[in-house]
C-alpha cells in the first residue's frame, strides 16, 4: 500500500496519540482528514489487510509495528521539510505545513538525507514536534498541555500545534515561540525570557515579563515542559 493516501492515514493516526493517550476512532480520523466516514472505513480495512493498523468494527484504529515504522518515516520527511523551509527559505512557521504536505511525497531519500545533514540533524521542527531519526527513534521530554497546567507552573514551550495558521501568527506576534520559558497565569501566560529564534519564530523579547492573555483555543494547542 505505497500511496500518499495511505501515508496520510498512518501519519494522522500516529500524530493523534503523539501528545495525548486517547486512541483515534474512525469518526475522528474522518474529521481530521476531511473525508467521508464511509471512505475512511474502506481505507482502514485496506490498511488492516496490509498489516499496518489493527481495527475492530466501531472501535479505535491503532498502528501495528509495521504501521508505526511507516508513519515515522513519513513524519520524518514532513518535519524535516518544514524545518528546511523555515531555515533555508525564510518561511514562517505558519506557512510550512501545506508545502510539506506536498513535498513529503515527492522528494527522494537521497535528497532527504542531504537536507538532514545540511540542517545539522535537527531533533525538532519549527513547531516543536520531534523529528524521528533515520532509524525511527524519537526524543521527547515530559510535557503538559497548557490548558491542563496549574496556576504558577513554569515551563518551556515544547510544542505549538500547526493546524491553525492564523492562531500561529497571533501567538508569534504575542512573543510565544518554541523554546521560550513561560509561567501559567490565570487565563494566559507570563513570558519569562527572550524568545528562541532558532526555529525562525519572532523575537518578542520586548514583552518579557508581561501577561499574555490566551483564548481557550490557544491553550489547547500549546505544550509545556512538565
Amino acid at each position: 500500500m505505497a500511496s500518499p493516501a495511505a501515508d496520510d492515514y498512518l501519519k494522522t493516526v500516529y500524530a493523534h496519540t503523539e501528545w495525548q493517550d486517547a486512541p483515534i476512532t474512525p469518526s475522528v480520523l474522518a474529521a481530521k482528514l476531511g473525508i467521508a466516514p464511509s471512505s475512511v472505513t474502506e481505507m482502514v480495512k485496506k490498511l488492516a489487510a496490509a498489516g499496518l493498523v489493527s481495527h475492530v468494527p466501531y472501535g479505535a484504529v491503532r498502528l501495528t509495528d509495521a504501521g508505526t515504522e511507516r508513519a515515522l518515516a513519513i513524519i520524518r520527511r514532513h518535519r524535516l521539510i518544514e524545518t528546511w523551509l523555515v531555515r533555508e527559505f525564510g518561511y514562517g512557521w505558519d506557512e510550512v505545513h501545506d508545502e510539506a504536505e506536498v513535498l513529503e511525497h515527492t522528494i527522494s531519500d537521497r535528497l532527504l538525507e542531504g537536507i538532514d545533514a545540511r540542517l545539522g540533524r535537527p531533533r525538532f521542527d519549527p513547531h516543536g514536534d520531534a523529528i524521528p531519526d533515520a532509524e525511527g527513534r524519537v526524543d521527547r521530554e515530559p510535557f503538559v498541555l497548557l490548558a491542563e497546567a496549574v496556576e504558577g507552573h513554569v515551563g518551556r514551550v515544547l510544542r505549538v500545534d500547526d493546524r491553525d495558521p492564523e492562531l500561529l501568527r497571533a501567538l508569534e506576534s504575542a512573543g510565544v515561540s518554541v523554546g521560550r520559558t513561560v509561567t501559567v497565569h490565570g487565563d494566559g501566560i507570563v513570558l519569562d525570557g527572550e524568545a528562541d529564534t532558532a526555529n525562525g519564530t519572532a523575537d518578542g523579547a520586548e514583552v518579557a515579563g508581561s501577561v499574555v492573555p490566551l483564548t481557550t483555543e490557544a491553550t489547547a494547542i500549546i505544550w509545556l515542559t512538565a
